[in-house]
């Protein structure tokens, strides 16, 4: 059975001033292009029963610089709504909400179409997007890579591993990683994390 592998999109100025980005569809700074397309020894060389991206213009172009294949767009893999809290930082946030934390706190509801989403609505998410994985893993004909942003992937991961979503706080992500995630007697388990070439 194949491994899953996972790739946080390269920087961004967001990304690099701790702003929460979910949404709002940023390209990566240059810095974010040469991370990407550093990434591409990690990931070519090996076969993949199947490649999603999230449908934000970040990792989709991370994708493409980092050399990944017939990658398609899976609206699931999007990052965290962060409602009100869009491209607030969470110092800014600790102005008005001393003690404020993403995993137990949650978001306030932003502008129309964004009304925030809480660590059990990403779970469902990262499951939805976990039984598709597991359908093309089992398949037994490669691995499967998963381009998409650090809430999304920290949250999929903690799934991944039988915890509860808030859990996914454990594990810090940087830009332009690649994680393994893979099997050991049978049961899920990290394999490498926060890989940079």
């Amino acid at each position: 059975m194949g491994d899953l592998l996972l790739v946080r999109h390269g920087e961004t100025e967001w990304s690099v001033s701790g702003r929460h980005t979910s949404w709002t569809d940023l390209p990566l700074t240059e810095h974010g292009e040469e991370q990407a397309k550093s990434l591409a020894p990690l990931l070519t060389g090996r076969t993949y029963a199947l490649a999603l991206s999230s449908p934000l213009g970040r990792a989709i172009r991370t994708a493409e610089l980092a050399g990944l294949p017939g990658v398609v767009s899976e609206p699931d893999l999007h990052e965290w709504d962060y409602g009100g809290y869009e491209g607030i930082t969470t110092a800014e946030i600790h102005r008005t909400r001393p003690g404020w934390d993403l995993w137990t706190d949650g978001v306030p509801p932003g502008p129309q179409g964004h009304p925030g989403e809480s660590p059990a609505e990403i779970g469902a998410r990262a499951d939805r997007v976990l039984a598709r994985v597991d359908a093309a893993l089992a398949e037994d004909t490669g691995d499967v890579v998963l381009v998409a942003h650090a809430h999304f992937l920290r949250v999929l991961t903690a799934r991944r591993l039988g915890l509860p979503p808030a859990e996914g706080r454990l594990f810090q992500l940087a830009t332009a990683t690649v994680s393994r995630l893979s099997t050991e007697h049978g049961r899920p388990v990290i394999a490498e994390w926060n890989v940079r070439p």
